[in-house]
């Protein structure tokens, strides 16, 4: 499968670059796009559209193509793999309906291939990415290959999409399912946060609303370990402060921690709303703010893979936490080049407001604060 990628901060720079990449005669049928809001997504899927190109698209808070990343463009990774190898679903869930909206695309996958894999792209802020993993594995299968992200919005919290040809949903779920007989699809997700602290108890929580640790409210306990002051509803930067340097890590009894930062605060009771689910009763720790270390494990976690599972590769996708690059800033760029590194092969990816994957000898989950980095190679 032969690989290339493009980028612009326009539809006329993505037509240039889509007609200079295809002067040699590379025929793309697939186009995993990465696209700010502030591009038109309709017109780069359109131009995408007539010249035969699948796409699978999210909107970003942020695109790269191999370790340069960028904001308010387009990153499109092109795929010329053969078209009987792949096919793209689109489902929406206005009930929330995430697991039976799962179990619907992978039926249909099942009935297509009999060992399918999924990429997955997932909008809207309280899309629970956990509950599509969970549908997808009631029909594929708890050990099924399943990556991917949620859509951003540029960090204006507000509306995130996913698209593909001739669709486009602020409420839905786009799919890429891969023909495991034909393509191998293998990926790793990993933070790299490091933890502080003994293991604390959840005792009071609903869902992703966490409202005490160790009897204690959560917003005051995390402003504790995190030695953080003003913690008031006046303080614009707190929970950009706690979200991307101080997030839960729930622990798990297989597998590696899984980040549950909190996202909005519940000033009533200094309770507040992680990304993901955190049960009552669950073990917590607490984090400590991020160095280099962090991006040593990810670009470690991604050597093992090709040692142990993915000898070659033809491409790569890479769905990265916003959240990594507003504590890393510039030095992201150093983790992504890493991670480029190991197959030295074609990459695209976005900073995404969720993860989905399988942690290191864990279960499929959605993670946030983490790197979930995907290798492709056509058999």
């Amino acid at each position: 499968m032969q690989a290339k990628s493009i980028k612009g901060k326009s539809t006329t720079e993505i037509q240039s670059a889509l007609q200079q990449c295809m002067s040699d005669g590379f025929t793309p049928t697939l186009a995993i796009c990465f696209i700010s809001k502030s591009q038109d997504r309709k017109a780069i899927t359109d131009l995408l559209d007539k010249n035969g190109i699948a796409v699978f698209g999210c909107t970003t808070n942020g695109e790269f193509i191999d370790e340069e990343t960028e904001k308010g463009s387009a990153a499109i990774l092109l795929l010329a793999m053969n078209k009987e190898y792949f096919q793209i679903y689109f489902e929406e869930y206005p009930e929330k309906n995430y697991r039976e909206a799962a179990r619907v695309i992978a039926k249909k996958a099942k009935e297509k291939f009999t060992m399918p894999a999924f990429l997955i792209g997932i909008s809207h802020s309280s899309a629970d990415g956990e509950e599509i993993l969970h549908g997808i594995e009631d029909i594929a299968g708890m050990q099924v290959n399943a990556y991917g992200g949620a859509a951003g919005d540029d960090y204006s919290f507000t509306d995130t999409y996913v698209f593909t040809n001739g669709k486009d949903s602020g409420n839905g779920m786009v799919c890429i399912v891969l023909d495991e007989t034909k393509v191998t699809i293998k990926g790793v997700a990993t933070c790299g946060w490091k933890a502080v602290g003994t293991e604390k108890i959840v005792t009071k929580s609903e869902g992703n609303h966490v409202y005490t640790v160790d009897n204690i409210p959560v917003l005051d306990i995390t402003a504790k370990y995190g030695g953080l002051e003003n913690i008031t509803p006046e303080n614009t930067n707190l929970l950009v402060e706690i979200a991307a340097n101080f997030p839960l890590q729930l622990q798990r009894e297989k597998g590696d921690p899984v980040m549950r930062p909190g996202l909005m605060v519940d000033w009533a009771d200094r309770s507040f709303y992680t990304s993901g689910s955190v049960p009552q009763g669950a073990k917590v720790r607490f984090s400590l703010p991020p160095d280099w270390d962090v991006m040593e494990k990810v670009v470690k976690g991604v050597e093992n893979l090709k040692e142990t599972e993915m000898p070659e590769a033809d491409a790569m996708v890479v769905f990265s936490c916003a959240g990594r690059i507003l504590s890393l800033g510039p030095l992201m760029s150093k983790e992504l080049e890493g991670v480029k590194n190991v197959w030295n092969v074609p990459m695209a990816g976005m900073f995404s407001n969720a993860e989905l994957g399988r942690a290191t000898g864990g279960n499929l989950e959605m993670h946030n604060l983490t790197t979930c980095c995907i290798a492709l190679k056509e058999k």
